[in-house]
Formats: structure tokens, sequence, C-alpha cells
């Protein structure tokens, strides 16, 4: 059975609260300061950009390697709550275990990580 938005809403904010509490104390501020935003999919917008329906998350804005500019788009990090659910199987703790994995990686991305930093980390 699929827990409604408002439930796999709930789980999420809680995992990713958990994440951003076991970061090392020089990580944390940064963490803190990127907003995450929690969405079902990907919107209309987004696929036609070129974003799969199936994404489980999005890192947009500059990372912390980028060197400032006028850049328009926010930071933030999008997690897409269905998909996770979806790629999970329907199962809570795999559920929990990609919300957390999924925000680490784009968060990842935030401090800079490329694709290959990212899997030396076990985040791909």
């Amino acid at each position: 059975m699929t827990p409604t938005f408002d439930r796999l809403l709930d789980l999420a904010q809680t995992e990713v609260q958990t994440a951003i509490d076991a970061l090392p104390d020089e990580l944390r501020p940064a963490a803190e300061s990127v907003p995450v935003i929690l969405e079902p999919s990907p919107n209309a917008g987004y696929v036609t950009d070129g974003i799969a329906p199936d994404t489980l998350g999005l890192f947009l804005g500059e990372s912390m390697a980028d060197p400032p500019s006028s850049h328009p788009q926010p930071t933030q990090i999008i997690l897409f709550l269905e998909n996770l659910w979806q790629f999970a199987e329907h199962d809570k703790t795999i559920y929990l275990d990609e919300v957390r994995t999924t925000y680490l990686h784009e968060l990842g991305h935030y401090f800079g990580f490329d694709e290959d930093d990212l899997e030396e980390r076990g985040l791909e």
C-alpha cells in the first residue's frame, strides 16, 4: 500500500534532518544553509528541460566550488518522494535509506563533488 504524500513527506523530512545532524560539525552549517524541497516527482517544466521523469533528486544552483556569479537559479536540493518510493519498491526501510543517500548525493554536488567523487564515497 502506498502511503499518502503527507506520510512520505514526514518520513523524508525526518530522514533529511537525521542526515544533517550526523554530518561532521564543519559541514553541518553549510548543509543547513541549502533549502531542501520535497516534491512528488519532476514537474512538466523539469521534464521539458531534460530531467528524466523518474529522477530521484536534483541539485540546482551554484556549488561551493563555483566562483560567485549572478546565477539566476537559487541553490537548492530537490527530492522527488514518489519516485524514491517507487525506487524503494514500496519498502519503508529502503525508502528511508534512499532518501538519505539521495540527499547526501545532492549535497555532495553542493560541496563541489563530481560523479566520480560521489561514487568513491558510496553516494552514487
